[in-house]
């Protein structure tokens, strides 16, 4: 089954891209192939430039606040699993707390010297070369050892984010589960109520992928060809779920 999500608003739009990010770079960060320092440092200037841009931090704490108002509601109520309900609490406030004690996110990144002397030409084509970037062809023929450090001192400083938007991304896509839909003619649209994931999974052997457009109340999907790039006009059997 082919997995798609899609965002239907603009913050957690960002959310996913700052997950998508952070992922790739804990996946690079071990160095295992030659090539994957360059996907480690484009992941972590990518993720610099977000948060020079917007202030995640306060809002990601605006939403665990929300998230730990919600929960509370079910407190005592029959029928709720009251253990893993004191257990989601207690993550929410840990998560809270380390995420208001940090620095603003990417802050000591942008104040490394090595790392500032190096991101300006990761954004100019073919700038990794050797002659380009001296610094980074020295860094890269360092003991693996001493770049495992440094990669874990980096990476160390956007724990508290990555903790916080585990959790967050998680919650939200636990208030739904996925239901069978049909898609008339290759379309389907709905309304949904201040929703914000859609979680899609459709048979890959169909051969199309779904473009998806809309908002927190309303969405549609429309189906295309992979192979020709048009839009599917037959019925298509897929799960949705609106979280």
């Amino acid at each position: 089954m082919l997995k798609f999500e899609h965002p239907l608003t603009e913050k957690v739009r960002i959310y996913l891209r700052v997950e998508f990010l952070l992922k790739q770079l804990h996946n690079s960060a071990n160095f295992e192939t030659s090539q994957s320092y360059l996907i480690f440092f484009r992941s972590l200037f990518d993720l610099m430039e977000i948060f020079e841009q917007i202030q995640m931090k306060s809002e990601i704490g605006k939403d665990l606040d929300k998230q730990k108002l919600a929960y509370k509601h079910w407190i005592g109520v029959p029928g709720v699993d009251q253990n893993k309900l004191n257990t989601i609490l207690t993550d929410i406030d840990t998560c809270f707390k380390q995420v208001m004690s940090s620095e603003r996110f990417g802050v000591s990144l942008k104040e490394n010297r090595f790392l500032n002397s190096i991101r300006q030409r990761f954004n100019l084509p073919g700038g990794t070369c050797s002659f380009d970037l001296p610094a980074l062809h020295y860094w890269v023929h360092l003991p693996l050892e001493k770049r495992l450090t440094d990669a874990k001192a980096w990476t160390d400083t956007l724990e508290p984010v990555r903790m916080a938007l585990n959790l967050l991304l998680r919650l939200i896509r636990e208030t739904a589960q996925l239901k069978p839909k049909i898609a008339r003619n290759g379309f389907f649209q709905s309304e949904a109520e201040d929703a914000n994931i859609l979680r899609l999974h459709l048979p890959v052997e169909i051969g199309v992928y779904p473009m998806i457009s809309g908002h927190k109340n309303r969405f549609a999907i429309k189906f295309i060809s992979f192979e020709t790039g048009n839009a599917y006009s037959q019925d298509i059997e897929f799960d949705l779920a609106i979280c």
